[in-house]
């Protein structure tokens, strides 16, 4: 019996879209998936030109299947904190943080960017769950006076060394005096936005996110395509081989509600907070787990055998057994080749004792069984000078407008 290895996606009314659908869906996308109970763009025919794209140019693309959870009221802070891992007393107001939202076991429920619009207005930039209907059960009857609800906001994307040309462009010298993880209230062209300088590439870029979304995303796409024109702009989807070049995580693949932070690795233990005032949900478990040391770790690997493909590109439709002596050990949870190192590249968790740099193990990739050896990880860049650059430069000014900083620069 044959098996049809690419099967359609139907689209249909029953699955929401993003407020970007229409306008990313005129650039020809060739692969959508559902990310949010939402159809997300893929790519647009081919993934490793995207790559190319991202790291040699500047890239737009559509993420407004990262739902924004708001939370507002006048125990806003107080209940945001009790959800996330991190102090957010070390948040200023106009300050992003990528943070982790934990349930009584320590499990990763979420890892949003969150953004501080306010003393008491928090935005949280989904990945992939349910974290409205999580904030709302956790404060059903908690006595915390709090409004949650998903905000008509919706981001887009702009990255790449040139992004910095592209975002001038559309709002002037004044956006590049936004510093890394911090945000700034813009409006482009009667539209009101909140500027990032965030991302999910590991390269330089930003984030902006469109308000009354609904209303105003599609003509907000126009105007940043057309700006972008005279900068190369390309639209592209989510980068997969440079997030695992870059050791950035995929919920619901590297991390899932049965992953606690301290066997993340990389250096995530800083995610966690647990001499912060007051209380936070999964706290106990995670003092205890910090304690006891986990038992499995997430560990680099390079992968032997034929080129994987660029992970997003359905070469890669469940995860790959990892063996070591003859038995089952853990499983590669992201893989792909990269062009850049010239071979294959991903993420196993795997038991502590075989996270040590030079252990080697079995993957089973679905075609074949190739050798793997543990190596450090993340495999470029990893105290994130990239997309930490001066973005005077790369805008071509060379210094600062002389205005104050929006966060450090």
């Amino acid at each position: 019996m044959s098996v049809n290895t690419n099967p359609q996606m139907l689209l249909y009314p029953r699955i929401r879209k993003s407020p970007f659908f229409y306008a990313s869906r005129r650039h020809g996308v060739a692969m959508y998936s559902v990310y949010n109970h939402t159809y997300h763009p893929r790519h647009y025919g081919d993934p490793v030109t995207e790559y190319w794209a991202l790291l040699n140019g500047v890239t737009l693309w559509d993420v407004g299947v990262e739902r924004q959870v708001e939370i507002t009221g006048p125990d806003a802070f107080d209940f945001t904190n009790l959800l996330v891992t991190r102090d957010l007393s070390k948040c200023k107001v106009g300050q992003c943080k990528y943070v982790f939202l934990t349930d009584e076991s320590g499990g990763i429920l979420n890892d949003p960017v969150l953004l501080r619009l306010g003393e008491n207005h928090f935005w949280l930039s989904l990945a992939d769950s349910d974290i409205v209907l999580w904030a709302r059960g956790v404060a059903y009857r908690s006595g915390y006076d709090v409004q949650i609800h998903e905000a008509d906001v919706a981001p887009v994307q702009v990255q790449g060394p040139r992004s910095a040309e592209v975002m001038r462009e559309l709002f002037g010298d004044a956006v590049l005096d936004i510093g890394y993880y911090y945000l700034h209230e813009f409006t482009l062209d009667g539209i009101d936005v909140i500027v990032s300088r965030t991302g999910y590439t590991a390269e330089v870029g930003y984030e902006i996110y469109v308000r009354d979304a609904s209303l105003n995303a599609e003509r907000a796409w126009d105007l940043i395509w057309q700006a972008g024109q005279p900068h190369g702009l390309q639209v592209i989807g989510p980068c997969h081989i440079r997030r695992i070049e870059g050791g950035i995580l995929a919920h619901g693949a590297d991390i899932t509600f049965d992953t606690n932070p301290f066997e993340v690795g990389m250096g995530y233990d800083w995610m966690v907070s647990l001499d912060k005032e007051g209380d936070f949900i999964g706290k106990e478990a995670l003092t205890r787990i910090r304690a006891e040391g986990p038992t499995r770790k997430l560990a680099g690997v390079e992968i032997g055998g034929a080129p994987l493909g660029s992970f997003n590109d359905g070469s890669m439709i469940d995860v790959f057994s990892v063996r070591h002596d003859g038995r089952q050990v853990g499983e590669v949870t992201s893989a792909c080749y990269s062009p850049r190192l010239e071979k294959n590249i991903g993420y196993a968790m795997l038991p502590v004792e075989l996270t040590e740099l030079g252990v080697h193990v079995q993957v089973d990739t679905g075609s074949e069984v190739a050798d793997a050896v543990v190596v450090p990880k993340p495999f470029i860049d990893p105290t994130k000078d990239r997309p930490k650059q001066n973005v005077y430069a790369l805008a071509g000014t060379g210094t600062s407008t002389g205005a104050p900083p929006h966060g450090p620069m």
